[in-house]
């Protein structure tokens, strides 16, 4: 059975030194999968920053832009943290992304390091179920100006500083008052983050194929400010009205010392990621698996 895809691109977590169920180290791992593809037809690359850290000098090096112009398919080997991360950056060019998790079972990487082998043959040959995840483009604007701007795959966060009180939020909706929230900050999260940051805060678990985000806030001072559901299609806009060092996270990437007047605007952005999982595969086996949902029951 040989590979409907020709060129793949093989990343893994850096700086990792040995996990999962055979206790084969990073680097060994990468090697035996880039082996098993390389069986099954497929030119294989490894990003460069993987190569140097891993010390996989025997396979062609690429860039994540190099990756995204010329491969057709991406195996990500670690946790949703490493997936998250290469998701938004190569959503621009709409190459596949396949997870292969080294240690527990992740959201989105989720085919478990022992059993790569029996669940890739049949993707590899054009068996598999494709899943398209939404992004969130934010920005801050500062005086008009835009200051700071980054993709989401999971949420965008405002918080309040590590030391300080309660911040005051002014919330808008395609340019419509919503509330002025105090609390200790606010989540908007899509549907692959609904189940990070929001769903400990309280807001509901959104599926993949919802066209929507949701507003969870964060400890808020009235307990009738609850977590609420919006359209993808909406400009969210949240700026700073009170409250000292609050800051704008985006997934990992973050913009510290928010000033009053600030305004951190969120919008659907063009891009999506593709996952690739496993025929059969089903969003609610990884929920009862995650979540530890049924254990217990008769």
């Amino acid at each position: 059975m040989k590979s409907q895809f020709r060129h793949v691109a093989l990343i893994g977590k850096y700086q990792a030194n040995s996990s999962g169920a055979s206790g084969a180290s990073s680097r060994q791992a990468l090697d035996d999968i880039a082996h098993f593809l390389m069986d099954q037809g497929c030119e294989v690359v490894v990003e460069a920053d993987t190569a140097t850290s891993m010390g996989l000098s025997a396979y062609t090096a690429m860039s994540l832009a190099q990756i995204g112009s010329s491969c057709d398919l991406c195996l990500v080997v670690g946790g949703d943290g490493t997936m998250l991360g290469i998701g938004r950056q190569l959503a621009p060019y709409g190459v596949p992304l396949i997870g292969i998790n080294q240690g527990r079972l992740g959201f989105i990487t989720d085919i478990p390091f022992e059993n790569y082998q029996a669940s890739l043959l049949p993707m590899l040959a054009g068996h598999y179920e494709e899943d398209h995840r939404s992004l969130m483009q934010g920005k801050v604007m500062r005086n008009g100006h835009c200051v700071f701007t980054a993709l989401a795959m999971n949420e965008v966060v405002v918080n309040r500083g590590a030391t300080s009180g309660m911040v005051e939020l002014r919330v808008e909706v395609d340019g419509h008052f919503v509330a002025n929230q105090r609390a200790d900050g606010l989540i908007i999260a899509t549907p692959t983050g609904s189940t990070a940051y929001s769903l400990s805060a309280g807001g509901p678990i959104l599926h993949p194929a919802i066209p929507g985000w949701v507003l969870v806030p964060i400890a808020p001072h009235t307990l009738s400010n609850r977590p609420i559901v919006f359209a993808n299609t909406a400009e969210i806009a949240i700026e700073i009205v009170a409250g000292r060092d609050a800051s704008a996270n985006f997934d990992m990437q973050s913009l510290a010392s928010l000033l009053h007047g600030d305004r951190v605007v969120v919008t659907r952005s063009q891009y999506h990621v593709r996952f690739l999982h496993p025929k059969g595969w089903s969003y609610f086996d990884t929920l009862r698996q995650k979540l530890h949902w049924n254990e217990g029951a008769a």
